[in-house]
């Protein structure tokens, strides 16, 4: 580590966070702490879409091979299905040069790859952040043991209910979707043998069923939305019935209901976002992830966006130096919150069609919509990060 290397302490060690240490260690060549609350790693819940525009961020970080281990590939074509079965259209999950294409991988696997590429002393938990001091030169951080630290940099990584988020900005409420989703894995072993390896989704009247494969394909994971007008809180550790999701999809296509019987248990959460905030950063402090942008899971693209913010963030601090850092995060937010701010709206919009929701109540026009949604793929796949920040900061890549 150089002598003059930044110091940045990242708060929460979810994906979003241990991403961003990856990032700033072996892009911007920082030193790094992150500071979890909770007593040891782990990540609750279950499989995410790992798509080619995080795929494509996890391989700057040299984490390729590393992926391609854990993951999932999807095999044969993804498919857009009605609630009968019937066939709507093909989903896209490559980018348009096919050189990525969607993977599936449970979050604990991606959890424990990124932390195995942090030295053992990166991480330190059971520190649960209390204040926060920005002294114009630096960050002086507080936490519930009496202990303090400094550092040139703070990332709030720390989730939809972000501590640091309250200090840099005015959060906005949470927005309850309507929906609760119920969500779980299931062995592979139990799923009937013809079912696709690949992606599928099935969509009914506000309602809709996904499920993929994950970890090498030992494994489903599947996740079931339901409208529902009793919000439950945004945990994924609730345990949740699995007769009551047979029920919520009984009469649907044969296919999902024999995928349904070999789930064996459920867990479900109320589905939440908030509006795209104003602003990310103040002085030497920023967000990342969910905590600057959380969005619903209809574009499978939270933790897509997180290893962007990451990337982008680390090219944006390399070199800069610690006078530069306030710079370096106002250039970030700069180019990162337009983008967000549109996934989020097109999580929305997705929701409201596979649900069919409001105008896609005509469900013809929702069709139709879904045949044509190659072009915003493209533009969400297709996306370098890394690149975009190198020019935004006008240095040459590494």
């Amino acid at each position: 580590m150089a002598k003059d290397a930044l110091r940045i302490a990242v708060v929460g060690a979810g994906i979003g966070g241990l991403t961003a240490a990856v990032a700033l260690t072996r892009i911007a060549g920082a030193e790094v702490t992150v500071f979890e609350q909770a007593r040891q790693l782990g990540e609750v819940g279950a499989g995410i879409g790992l798509a080619p525009n995080g795929q494509r961020g996890l391989g700057h970080l040299g984490l390729a091979d590393a992926v391609e281990r854990s993951a999932a590939t999807f095999h044969g074509t993804a498919a857009y299905l009605r609630a009968d079965g019937s066939y709507v259209s093909e989903a896209v999950i490559e980018d348009s040069a096919g050189e990525y294409r969607v993977k599936g991988i449970h979050r604990a696997d991606l959890i424990e790859l990124l932390a195995d590429v942090l030295p053992g002393c990166v991480v330190r938990t059971r520190h649960r952040l209390v204040g926060v001091g920005d002294t114009g030169s630096g960050v002086d951080l507080e936490f519930d043991d009496g202990s303090r630290a400094a550092f040139d940099a703070v990332v709030g990584a720390d989730g939809i209910h972000s501590v640091v988020r309250d200090l840099v900005t005015t959060p906005s409420t949470p927005v309850y979707s309507g929906s609760i989703a119920y969500r779980g894995v299931v062995d592979a072993s139990r799923v009937p043998s013809d079912h696709p390896r690949t992606q599928t989704l099935w969509m009914g009247e506000g309602k809709h069923f996904l499920c993929y494969p994950v970890r090498r394909g030992e494994l489903f994971n599947y996740v079931g939305f339901v409208r529902s007008g009793r919000p439950l809180k945004e945990s994924w550790s609730a345990v949740g019935d699995v007769a009551e999701l047979a029920t919520e999809f009984a009469g649907w296509d044969p296919r999902l209901g024999a995928f349904i019987q070999a789930i064996d248990h459920t867990y479900w959460w109320g589905v939440y976002d908030r509006d795209p905030l104003p602003n990310w950063s103040r002085g030497r402090i920023t967000l990342l992830g969910d905590a600057a942008h959380a969005m619903l899971p209809h574009a499978s693209q939270g933790l897509n966006q997180a290893i962007e913010d990451s990337v982008a963030l680390a090219a944006f601090l390399r070199g800069a130096g610690a006078d530069g850092v306030e710079y370096a995060l106002q250039r970030y937010e700069s180019l990162r919150i337009e983008r967000t701010s549109a996934v989020q709206a097109g999580s929305r919009r997705n929701g409201s069609r596979y649900d069919g929701q409001a105008e896609y109540t005509d469900t013809e026009k929702r069709d139709a919509e879904l045949r044509g949604a190659a072009e915003f793929r493209t533009w969400l796949y297709d996306y370098d990060a890394l690149a975009a920040a190198v020019s935004a900061s006008g240095r040459a890549a590494t």
